[in-house]
C-alpha cells in the first residue's frame, strides 16, 4: 500500500489490519535505517583520534561532543519507534494516549511515533509554555 491509497481509505477502515501493516512495515524501515546510521556514528566516534595539534584536538573534541548529542537524539528517536511498534502489537497505536481518539492517518505519515492528535498536542505545548514562563 501506497501513502496515497493509505490516505484515500475510507475514515471506517482506520487502524484496520492493511493499516496497521502499512505503519509496521514503516516503522521497522525506519527503525533499521536510524539503527544502521547509529552504528556509523559509533564507529566513526570509536576511530577518532585525539591526538596531534592542540587547536586539532579541541576541534575534533568540540566534533566529537556534537556527534555525542546527535547520537542520543538518535536513540531517543529509536526507543519512540520501539514504544510505537509495542502500541501497534497492543493495538493502540494510532489512537490519542489522552482522548482516546484517532490520531489520523495523515498526522502518522508526517510522524509515526506520534501519540498524540493534533488537538491534544497542542494542549500539551501550551501547557508546557505556561509552565515555563511561571
Amino acid at each position: 500500500m501506497t501513502p496515497e491509497e493509505l490516505l484515500a481509505q475510507p475514515e471506517s477502515a482506520y487502524m484496520n489490519e492493511a493499516q496497521r501493516d502499512f505503519f509496521r512495515r514503516l516503522l521497522l524501515d525506519q527503525r533499521g535505517d536510524l539503527q544502521r546510521l547509529i552504528d556509523e556514528q559509533v564507529e566513526d566516534l570509536r576511530g577518532m583520534d585525539a591526538h596531534g595539534d592542540p587547536a586539532d584536538v579541541g576541534n575534533a573534541e568540540q566534533q566529537r561532543q556534537w556527534q555525542l548529542r546527535q547520537l542520543e537524539r538518535e536513540k531517543k528517536l529509536l526507543d519512540k519507534i520501539d514504544e510505537a511498534l509495542e502500541r501497534l502489537a497492543r493495538d493502540e497505536y494510532g489512537w490519542c494516549e489522552e482522548t482516546g481518539e484517532p490520531i489520523g492517518l495523515a498526522r502518522l505519515l508526517l510522524r509515526p511515533t506520534a501519540t498524540l492528535g493534533v488537538e491534544a498536542k497542542e494542549r500539551q505545548e501550551q501547557r508546557e509554555r505556561h509552565m515555563q514562563s511561571s
